[in-house]
């Protein structure tokens, strides 16, 4: 089951093997951990109720205790952040928590302290756009300053991330099976469904994610495209309510699946990002149907969903359209970003 809570320091084992790390870099771990009881950080859990990972953060005015200071900025810290690899992309998980946290908060900068024998967690923070800053000297050694600058627009889709880019992209609704859909997206799961189909796997922890389309158009699709995930119904004749819009998502490439010269090519390239099975994946290459691999990343869980029935009465779409891979207009793009109650601050024109 989902299983990544935000708990109280006063609920979370500090006995727990997963903080020993943490004790053997920080000497004063252990106490700063208890003056946090009352705190909160997002912890991750195993199906033993291990910890995993392990994230807590805080806003701040003016930073004086790295070189150079921050000052005159809003400032959110990624003041304790671990995970444990299991080849489940868990750390990208965690980076759109970080990134979600600070767009919706509105603060200036992002920044984190690390040691630099952390390489692979280093690795994934530059990946998403930070950069080494300064330093902080401390006790303990020499920690790497490691920022972002959420106004630096770079006009990368990864260096931006979640930022959504307007000007110049096309737009679409993707329409995906519900059976496959909260797999997929975590975090826009609709209520009713059970949590038990959210599990610790890369195609859920996963920023990117791969679908398998027949949309006769999908070669149309170019990088940075804006795609509006459409739920499928899960009822059969009951599309107009149970059929919705639930996140906003941007093209990173489009492949036809003949472009992969063998089939370990195709699995290396889609296993980690896609629901669909290797079974089924490889059906998929041997019928070379449904053709279009297309990888995306996830930027935005729309908060408020929009059915079919209101799709139709404001002109996003028209009766006939059995929606696949649906081209929209800038206009009815906006008109989904007003009627979902989207975190404008996610939207760069």
């Amino acid at each position: 089951m989902d299983n990544l809570k935000f708990e109280y320091f006063s609920n979370i084992s500090l006995n727990d093997p997963f903080f020993d790390s943490l004790k053997e870099d920080y000497e004063e771990f252990p106490d700063w951990f208890r003056r946090k009881s009352n705190e909160q950080a997002y912890v991750l859990y195993n199906q033993h109720n291990l910890i995993e990972g392990f994230l807590y953060y805080k806003f701040e005015q003016d930073v004086e205790d790295i070189n150079p200071p921050i000052r005159g900025k809003l400032v959110m810290k990624v003041g304790t952040f671990k995970f444990n690899p299991a080849g489940t992309l868990r750390g990208q998980r965690f980076i759109k928590k970080i990134l979600d946290i600070a767009v919706i908060n509105q603060v200036d900068l992002i920044y984190l302290t690390v040691f630099e024998k952390h390489e692979t967690l280093i690795n994934l923070f530059k990946f998403y756009g930070f950069r080494k800053a300064g330093e902080k000297i401390t006790k303990n050694g020499t920690e790497l300053v490691y920022l972002r600058d959420l106004h630096v627009i770079k006009n990368d889709i990864y260096q931006d991330y979640p930022f959504i880019h307007l000007k110049n992209t096309s737009k679409y609704l993707l329409a995906i099976k519900p059976e496959y859909h909260t797999r997929m997206f975590p975090e826009s799961k609709l209520i009713g469904e059970s949590p038990d189909i959210i599990k610790d796997v890369s195609h859920s922890n996963s920023i990117h994610k791969i679908y398998i389309s027949a949309a006769h158009n999908a070669s149309d699709l170019n990088p940075g495209d804006i795609i509006v995930i459409y739920r499928m119904t899960d009822i059969q004749n009951r599309a107009y309510y149970r059929s919705v819009l639930s996140s906003v998502c941007v093209v990173e490439s489009v492949r036809h699946i003949s472009e992969f010269k063998t089939l370990s090519e195709y699995l290396k390239y889609c296993l980690k990002f896609s629901v669909f099975n290797e079974q089924e994946l490889t059906n998929f290459y041997r019928e070379k149907y449904p053709q279009y691999v297309i990888r995306f990343t996830y930027n935005l869980a729309l908060p408020k969903r929009i059915n079919r029935e209101s799709m139709l009465d404001n002109g996003i779409i028209g009766d006939q359209n059995r929606i696949v891979l649906h081209p929209i207009s800038d206009d009815n793009f906006n008109k989904i970003l007003f009627l979902s109650k989207a975190n404008e601050s996610f939207i760069i024109d």
